[in-house]
């Protein structure tokens, strides 16, 4: 706890409600002086003048002794865990986009490859037969994740997994 700190928002507040030092000092009963000392910091009222004060001033205990308040301060929290999140999404989208596009390249390099065997006449044999099996999982996974059901079959495939961990353990 800093005094000054705790001085200087006692006088903001005192300004707010449009009270002298005069003012407030009748309504806590103590001296003009006292209330100086307190906006300067170099005394603190009592427990029970700052919780009185706190109420009178409608502001949380916390906010008084800390000298701030605190919905500014959870706004600014709040903004910066915004921030880390959508951060940390974008982050997601990406590497997610890097694997689409890696798995896209594979599908058109395969797809290219398959024509070449086609051309040459070697489309029959396992290099060909592999090709075709690639073209056909990358659209395959292509129609997966550009549909609404994407959502659905993680859900599934996660809720398998879990299922899955559970009988596994004894």
């Amino acid at each position: 706890m800093n005094p000054i700190k705790t001085g200087s928002f006692i006088k903001e507040l005192r300004k707010e409600k449009g009270l002298t030092q005069e003012q407030l000092a009748e309504k806590f009963n103590v001296s003009r002086r006292t209330v100086s000392r307190w906006e300067t910091g170099r005394n603190l009222p009592d427990l029970d003048l700052l919780i009185e004060m706190a109420d009178d001033f409608s502001v949380d205990l916390r906010e008084l002794l800390d000298g701030e308040r605190r919905i500014e301060k959870m706004n600014k929290e709040l903004e910066e865990t915004v921030l880390k999140a959508a951060d940390y999404s974008n982050e997601a989208k990406k590497k997610f986009s890097r694997r689409m596009h890696g798995l896209f390249i594979a599908g058109l390099c395969a797809s290219v490859l398959y024509l070449l065997l086609c051309f040459a006449d070697h489309s029959d044999n396992f290099l060909g037969g592999f090709c075709q099996g690639v073209q056909l999982g990358m659209m395959i996974i292509g129609i997966i994740i550009t549909s609404k059901h994407t959502a659905k079959i993680r859900a599934f495939k996660s809720r398998l997994w879990q299922r899955m961990k559970g009988s596994q353990q004894p």
